[in-house]
């Protein structure tokens, strides 16, 4: 009798090692009790064309072959892909992919559709880019040392050149305003590439365009760039110095792309996302592609996700405050 029930511990005993093991080991299930994934997942995006678009689709791509279920892109314009994402069932089956503007669009207005901590849950950081700091040819600096004097000298006689409130271009521009302590005024225009295409045509002597775009631009001798916006040296902007080590440290502007579920998303469900995603972007092709676009693939653990999100938002929330910006 002692044998038999020493026979049937043990055997309890490594079921329940079994059955734990299994969520990982196996695919991740829902709340439910069905099997993760047992039917198509959707990956909201941006518009077509763009970096949050080429990022969702290479992701989708990958992770169709893993998971066994299509993975679709789902394409929305601004803010609505957030919205959407927000409000959606937390069951795995609505991914949200996109850019910083998940949490920087609630930051302009009074009323936003969305709380980016507290309706997400991260899931893994992706990639990022950063900006360059071009000149036009004519201004008479070659370090951002030069250029801050210069503006310095002349208050409020040197323009910038922006796309919409809240764009990478437009905030990298007013944190170096502010930090720099000069007077240089903005000019808007209706994208990024008519911003960059001022500052070729001297319209405006000073822009923040992504390091992708500008560059083609920096190697025909078309604009000068003076630095990069990342805190450390970045391949995509190869010799290049950052502005953090230019006279104006602690300063990074960079665009970061991330995938985020449904708040209350099983956690289980959220590592095998984050693991797969972490698997697709590491393969060389896939970080060949993204190079090429302009975007050094990141990774690492959602809580890193998490951290990433809350100091980025905790500084651009600083500054749109004390800036006063607002949606227009």
């Amino acid at each position: 009798m002692a044998y038999l029930m020493r026979v049937t511990g043990l055997i309890l005993t490594i079921s329940v090692v079994l059955n734990a093991g299994s969520v990982f080991g196996q695919a991740a299930s829902t709340s439910s009790g069905q099997v993760y994934p047992s039917k198509p997942v959707r990956i909201l995006t941006a518009e077509p064309g763009g970096g949050s678009d080429l990022v969702g689709r290479l992701v989708a791509q990958g992770l169709t072959g893993v998971l066994g279920q299509p993975v679709i892109v789902d394409n929305r314009v601004g803010i609505f892909p957030a919205e959407v994402a927000s409000r959606a069932s937390p069951d795995g089956y609505t991914l949200l992919l996109n850019g910083s503007i998940i949490w920087i669009a609630p930051l302009l207005r009074a009323k936003p559709p969305y709380d980016p901590v507290r309706d997400f849950s991260p899931v893994i950081l992706i990639a990022s880019t950063p900006n360059l700091l071009v000149i036009h040819t004519s201004l008479a600096a070659n370090t951002v040392k030069d250029l801050i004097a210069l503006a310095k000298a002349k208050p409020g006689e040197l323009n910038y050149s922006s796309a919409a409130a809240g764009s990478s271009n437009h905030l990298g521009a007013e944190l170096f305003r502010t930090m720099a302590g000069v007077n240089i005024v903005r000019v808007t225009y209706k994208g990024a590439g008519p911003a960059l295409n001022a500052i070729i045509a001297g319209e405006a002597q000073i822009m923040f365009p992504a390091a992708a775009t500008a560059t083609p631009h920096v190697k025909s001798g078309r604009v000068k760039a003076l630095a990069v916006t990342s805190l450390k040296p970045s391949v995509l902007a190869p010799g290049m110095p950052t502005l953090a080590a230019s006279g104006l440290p602690g300063y990074e502007s960079v665009q970061i792309y991330g995938a985020l579920a449904p708040a209350k998303t099983p956690v289980n469900i959220v590592e095998r996302l984050n693991q797969e995603t972490a698997r697709v972007i590491s393969r060389q092709e896939v970080k060949d592609r993204l190079l090429a676009a302009g975007l050094e693939t990141v990774g690492g653990s959602p809580q890193a996700y998490a951290s990433t999100i809350k100091s980025d938002l905790a500084k651009w929330a600083k500054l749109i405050k004390d800036v006063g910006i607002r949606e227009e």
